[in-house]
């Protein structure tokens, strides 16, 4: 940022009067600009015990598949959030089942809320950001075609739950790897 969205006046980065953090504050009218972590929410939807998966028609990583989630608008939940990109990407309507896995990804600066849900019936198709969408046994995910480290630990969590019919909810990290080459996966709490 260069100019204050409140006046236009222009911004230096500094550490405000009580706080710890360098911040954009405007120059003219001392408005403070915070910069905080996307929040991420969005469904493992299953339907006869296969789950939806979503092939990206947008970047980033175009063409790999992944559970239908996005950015959270203002003014709204996480679960309507959670169905909205349910809807959006998948065109499936779904009934929430519970949170499932909330990861944070620190080295990026976004929170992951992922809900367990299933479709109220066996319509569903690609939204404008999917390329296709299909239904998949967990013999036929994708694995090596998967678009990012916390659909493939929320696919991993939930199949190895499916086989206790157990879904306890789940926090963790998922921190890069030193040599930048992978994420490892820090689990924090299981309820």
């Amino acid at each position: 940022m260069h100019f204050c969205c409140h006046c236009g006046g222009g911004l230096t980065r500094r550490v405000p009067e009580g706080d710890t953090r360098p911040r954009d504050v405007c120059d003219h009218c001392l408005a403070i600009h915070y910069e905080n972590p996307k929040i991420v929410a969005g469904c493992l939807v299953s339907w006869e015990g296969r789950v939806l998966l979503c092939r990206r028609a947008i970047e980033p990583r175009r063409g790999f598949w992944t559970l239908p989630a996005g950015f959270m608008e203002n003014e709204e939940t996480t679960r309507e959030a959670a169905v909205r990109e349910t809807w959006e990407e998948a065109r499936a309507r779904v009934d929430i089942d519970g949170l499932y896995t909330l990861f944070n990804l620190p080295q990026i600066s976004q929170v992951y809320l992922l809900f367990r849900a299933h479709l109220r019936d066996a319509q569903f198709g690609p939204g404008p950001e999917s390329l296709e969408v299909a239904l998949f046994d967990e013999a036929d995910i994708p694995w090596d075609e998967l678009a990012f480290p916390v659909v493939r630990e929320t696919l991993r969590l939930y199949f190895g739950d499916s086989r206790s019919g157990r879904y306890p909810f789940r926090s963790g990290d998922l921190l890069r790897a030193a040599d930048g080459s992978d994420y490892r996966v820090r689990l924090l709490e299981i309820s």
